[in-house]
């Protein structure tokens, strides 16, 4: 397995591109597919994975708590304060019982007062403490988490296409979700009973062997088969909840993918089988959970049974030597309280480790996605473009999809002048699509290069880029919120005159202005409240206000009927004017606005010229296509 934290630095902050579009996968472990987690019960022979996987979620722990060290440090010092008050207890009470009750029987009670106050002020200030650390620990811990799911969704937006087609939407919802509660229950009850429950024992072993040596080495002995336990438990326990964590990602893709298309899953009555898919999906979540949980009921039994049997040996020890004369009554006492407080943090722990071992396995998810670096990144420095013309090429450029799948595009060459409309006919498979992902650079060529103006689309700034080169698809996807928000999207700091006068251009205005609340009209989800036409038309408003020198449309006016589609032919004229276009289109009553065709057969450019002369050949490709279109208008 590679971590993506290792791979090099390329030189001079291009990213080579790759030969094979990558297969991003969950980098924490294996086994996300749920059909693959009941079979992963065999780890790593040598453990390099889990090891690696544990170092890459420290790294990133440390990165969050490193700006925090003051409150931290505060955090623990609360803590120690809090631990040396809760165990003054036991002392006061030996106290009590071997200085104070002989002295009250000697008519001198003021000494008994004393360890009675002295017992109540420890229990106060142990309170008061307590409430300290738990009120810092939970701000330390809602920042941290604030922190991380910032930066989780940021770097996720910033990931290449490439990773986004290879890793569900219903992952990084399992990431931002499930897997971020996990952390929220260690950081909000967790650390309170970790600190608490090492503190605790730490300072009763130390007390205890202050006390009295051989007792507490008898006591002491029962720590090595602790230890023991506790190694297995952290080992099982860990492996239990990577499953777990896994599982429960493809129950939310499950979920996730099922809503998205509901429509189509009623259309062929697919759900009996996605019931299936969900039951086996949620049995296999279920089965990793009673795994988790059959190892800590294994490890509460286990300290359970040491400790009561440790506390059964001290008592018959400490009775005897009491009785011998070799041990107070007051000091026997308290050892068996000290025994008894070093026992009670044990489930304590446990309940914290099971919630650590969760936590953990979350986080090794989180930073699985936070290693994976950009497929097409920045460059680190990068051209600027202040102004763009448009002139777009393409040199030598090859690119295909994976290693074992034909090249889609094995060399290409095309230029396409400032201000000229190019469209691109072909059938489905022929490099159109590809060509306009690679000129938008949601992908880089794997030899040869794109250029903007002459320079190469890897050296130019994400900002520079996305101002030069805007693309509309056939999805025209609209965010929740109101008509001139989405209008907005390219340039969010527009007037509102602005908004309105990119409407009118593409003549978007009257359908904006016959809805209830105009331009504030919420689109709701995905644009639902809109026809399919009115949602090209505001997507062709967007990219007019954006004002880019390059436009590639893909498939903008296949889904529209024959109203909707001349609307937007209308709009397209406008939106064109003045500027590269690049159409990808099936529709030829779209292709015949172009300047020039490009016909694409198997990746390479097999006619080429203006649209009437392209028609006008008989025999050839295009006309055969023209000719296919108007039998079909007829």
């Amino acid at each position: 397995m590679s971590d993506p934290a290792d791979a090099g630095t390329p030189d001079a902050g291009r990213s080579p591109a790759p030969t094979t579009t990558p297969s991003p996968t969950d980098t924490s472990t294996p086994g996300d597919d749920w059909r693959g987690v009941a079979a992963e019960d065999v780890e790593d022979p040598e453990g390099q994975a889990s090891l690696r996987l544990e170092r890459r979620s420290r790294r990133l722990l440390g990165e969050l708590i490193r700006p925090r060290r003051g409150p931290v440090a505060l955090a623990l010092l609360l803590t120690v304060l809090q631990n040396a008050s809760y165990l003054a207890g036991p002392l006061l009470v030996a106290g009590a019982i071997d200085v104070g009750l002989p002295a009250a029987l000697d008519g001198r009670p003021e000494p008994l007062l004393w360890f009675v106050l002295g017992y109540a002020g420890a229990a106060i200030v142990s309170a008061v403490l307590q409430f300290a650390f738990i009120t810092l620990s939970g701000r330390l811990g809602q920042d941290v988490l604030l922190e991380l799911r910032q930066r989780l969704f940021r770097h996720a937006q910033r990931l290449s296409v490439s990773f986004h087609e290879g890793y569900t939407s219903g992952r990084l919802i399992s990431r931002m979700t499930s897997d971020m509660e996990s952390l929220d229950r260690l950081l909000a009850e967790g650390l309170d009973g970790l600190f608490t429950s090492l503190l605790s024992m730490i300072g009763i072993a130390a007390l205890l062997l202050w006390m009295d040596a051989p007792l507490a080495l008898i006591m002491l002995a029962a720590l090595v088969p602790l230890v023991l336990v506790a190694g297995w438990f952290r080992s099982r326990s860990r492996s239990a909840y990577r499953r777990t964590r896994s599982s429960m990602a493809n129950v939310i893709t499950h979920l996730v993918e099922t809503m998205n298309g509901v429509r189509a899953v009623q259309a062929y009555r697919r759900e009996h089988r996605n019931d299936e898919i969900m039951g086996e999906a949620s049995g296999e979540f279920r089965r990793a959970n009673k795994r988790a949980l059959d190892v800590l009921a294994v490890f509460v039994g286990a300290t359970r049974s040491l400790g009561n049997l440790n506390l059964v040996v001290v008592l018959a020890v400490g009775g005897w030597w009491v009785a011998d004369g070799r041990l107070e009554l007051g000091v026997l006492t308290a050892f068996l309280l000290y025994l008894r407080r070093f026992y009670e943090p044990l489930d304590r722990l446990a309940m914290v480790l099971d919630s650590y071992t969760g936590a953990a396995a979350a986080l090794e998810k989180i930073s699985g996605v936070l290693a994976e670096a950009p497929h097409v990144a920045e460059p680190s420095e990068p051209v600027r473009l202040v102004s763009s013309r448009g002139d777009v090429r393409f040199e030598g450029v090859e690119f295909g999809y994976g290693e074992d799948r034909p090249p889609v595009l094995p060399r290409f060459d095309l230029e396409v002048p400032a201000g000229q409309t190019v469209a691109l006919v072909g059938a489905t498979g022929a490099g159109k699509s590809t060509l306009a992902k690679l000129l938008a650079r949601f992908y880089d060529p794997s030899a040869g290069r794109v250029t903007l103006d002459g320079v190469d689309l890897r050296d130019l700034a994400d900002e520079d880029l996305r101002t030069a080169v805007s693309m509309v698809t056939q999805e025209s996807f609209l965010f929740s919120g109101s008509i001139a928000d989405n209008i907005r999207l390219g340039r969010p700091e527009a007037t509102d005159e602005e908004v309105v006068a990119a409407a009118r251009a593409v003549g978007a205005h009257p359908f904006v202005t016959s809805l209830p609340d105009g331009y504030r009209t919420e689109v709701h989800k995905r644009g639902g409240r809109l026809s399919a036409g009115q949602r090209q038309l505001i997507a062709f408003a967007r990219a007019f206000l954006a004002a880019p020198a390059v436009l590639v449309l893909d498939e903008a006016t296949s889904s529209l009927d024959l109203p909707a589609e001349q609307a937007v032919q209308r709009a397209l004229e406008t939106v064109l004017r003045g500027r590269t276009a690049v159409i990808i289109a099936h529709r030829l009553s779209t292709v015949l606005i172009a300047d020039r065709v490009l016909v694409m057969d198997g990746g390479r450019i097999v006619e080429d010229g203006p649209p009437a002369e392209l028609i006008g050949s008989a025999g050839g490709r295009f006309h055969a296509l023209h000719e296919a279109w108007r039998d079909s208008l007829v």
